[in-house]
C-alpha cells in the first residue's frame, strides 16, 4: 500500500490523503514523485466539476503535473534520473492517437493521468510505461515540475506556427492574456524565440507578475489600467494573441486583437453558462479580409514536452533565478488544501527529497 491524494469526480468534498493498492510493476518503470503541480483542472476536480475514476472504480489518484526520480535501473533509465510524464493516453482505435497523437483524438476517449479515466501521480510511489517518461536534465531540477504546463504552451506555439505557416507569416509582436503559470511560461517560450512579447493581467505594473515578465524582457500591462484594445492600436496589431486568463469574453475579443494574418490561440477554459459578444464588423469583414484565426489548444504529445523541457532549462540559464518565482507555494502532500486554495503563482505539493 502507498500513500496518496484521492477524490470521488463528481462528489465535492470528497478529496483526502488515503493509503491506495501499488500499481502494477511488470514491463513499467518505478518511479517516486518528488513533486506535484496543482492547477485549475485539479481544482475542478476536487470540486466534483469534472473527472472520471478508471472503469469500475470510485476513486481517483490527483495529480498530473510531475517530477520525479526512478527508483530502479531498467528499460533505458538508471536509479536517480530525474523524470516526469505525459498525461493523455491513445484511446487506441482513432488515427491520430494511431499517430502517436493523443492529444488530438478523434474519439475523445482518451484517458488522461489524474484526471480522466487513469490515476494520477500524487502518490508515494508510481509505476509507468518508459515510452511516457521524459526526461528531465539535472540542470534544470525542480523546476522540472513545470513541464507538463509548459508543454501545453510549447503545444500552442507549435500549432500557432503551423497555422500561420500556411502564408507568409510570422509572429513578431505576440500578446499573452493571463499571467499565472500557463501565461508566463508562453511569454518565456516566446521571447526564447525572438517574439516581443506583451504580456497582461489585470495585477498592477511593478507588481510580482509585472517583474516576472519583465525579467524576460516581455512588456507588462495592466488591464486594470490599459484596455487591450488600446495597445491594440498602438501597435497595429499581434501576430499572435494567446489567452490564458480563462475568460470568455476576451476569448472572443482576441479576434479584434489581430492584425493581417494574426492567430490567436485559446488555452483557458470558462465553463461559466453565459453568452458573450463579438463586434460584428471584426468577425464578419475583418476576420475574413485579413486571414485571421481563432483556435484552441489543449494537452500535447512527446515533441512538445521535449520542446518544453529544453525550453525550461534554456530560460533557466537564460535569466537566471527568474524560473524560481514561477512556484510560490511547496507544501507537503498532507497540505494540499492548501495548495488548492492558493491563487496567482504555481502552487505545488512536496511527496519526496531528491
Amino acid at each position: 500500500m502507498t500513500l496518496a491524494l484521492v477524490t470521488e469526480p463528481g462528489r465535492a468534498g470528497t478529496t483526502r490523503v488515503t493509503e491506495v493498492a501499488d500499481e502494477r510493476a511488470e514491463g513499467k518503470v518505478v518511479v517516486r514523485p518528488l513533486e506535484i503541480g496543482v492547477c485549475g483542472t485539479d481544482r475542478e476536480i476536487s470540486h466534483g466539476l469534472f473527472g472520471a475514476p478508471p472503469e469500475h472504480e470510485r476513486e481517483l489518484v490527483l495529480g498530473h503535473e510531475a517530477l520525479g526520480v526512478v527508483e530502479r535501473d531498467g528499460y533505458g533509465f538508471s536509479r536517480g534520473d530525474l523524470v516526469t510524464a505525459t498525461v493523455r493516453r491513445p484511446c487506441g482505435h482513432c488515427a491520430a492517437c494511431d499517430g502517436d497523437s493523443p492529444d488530438s483524438c478523434l474519439t475523445g476517449e482518451y484517458s488522461e493521468r489524474g484526471i480522466t479515466r487513469l490515476h494520477g501521480f500524487a502518490r508515494e510511489l508510481v509505476t509507468e510505461d518508459p515510452g511516457e517518461l521524459i526526461p528531465i536534465p539535472a540542470s534544470l531540477g525542480p523546476l522540472g515540475v513545470l513541464a507538463e504546463p509548459a508543454s501545453v504552451c510549447a503545444r500552442a506555439i507549435r500549432h500557432a506556427r503551423a497555422i500561420g505557416g500556411r502564408q507568409a507569416w510570422g509572429p513578431r509582436r505576440a500578446l499573452v492574456i493571463g499571467a499565472g503559470a500557463v501565461g508566463m511560461l508562453a511569454t518565456y517560450l516566446l521571447r526564447l524565440g525572438g517574439v516581443e512579447v506583451w504580456t497582461a493581467a489585470l495585477e498592477p505594473e511593478g507588481g510580482s507578475r509585472a517583474q516576472l515578465a519583465e525579467a524576460s524582457g516581455a512588456r507588462y500591462l495592466s488591464t486594470s489600467v490599459t484596455p487591450l484594445a488600446a495597445v491594440r492600436e498602438d501597435v497595429g496589431g499581434f501576430d499572435l494573441v494567446i489567452e490564458a486568463a480563462g475568460n470568455a469574453q476576451v476569448m472572443a475579443e482576441t479576434l479584434g486583437l489581430l492584425g493581417r494574418n494574426g492567430v490567436a490561440c485559446v488555452l483557458g477554459i470558462d465553463p461559466r453558462d453565459q453568452t458573450v459578444g463579438v463586434d460584428g464588423r471584426v468577425l464578419a469583414l475583418d476576420m475574413i479580409v485579413q486571414n485571421r484565426v481563432l483556435f484552441g489548444s489543449v494537452n500535447a504529445q512527446r515533441q512538445d514536452w521535449e520542446a518544453a523541457v529544453a525550453g525550461l532549462d534554456a530560460a533557466r540559464a537564460r535569466w537566471p533565478g527568474a524560473l524560481d518565482e514561477f512556484v510560490g507555494l511547496r507544501v507537503p502532500l498532507d497540505r494540499f488544501r492548501e495548495a488548492f486554495d492558493h491563487r496567482g503563482s504555481k502552487a505545488t505539493l512536496v511527496l519526496s527529497d531528491a
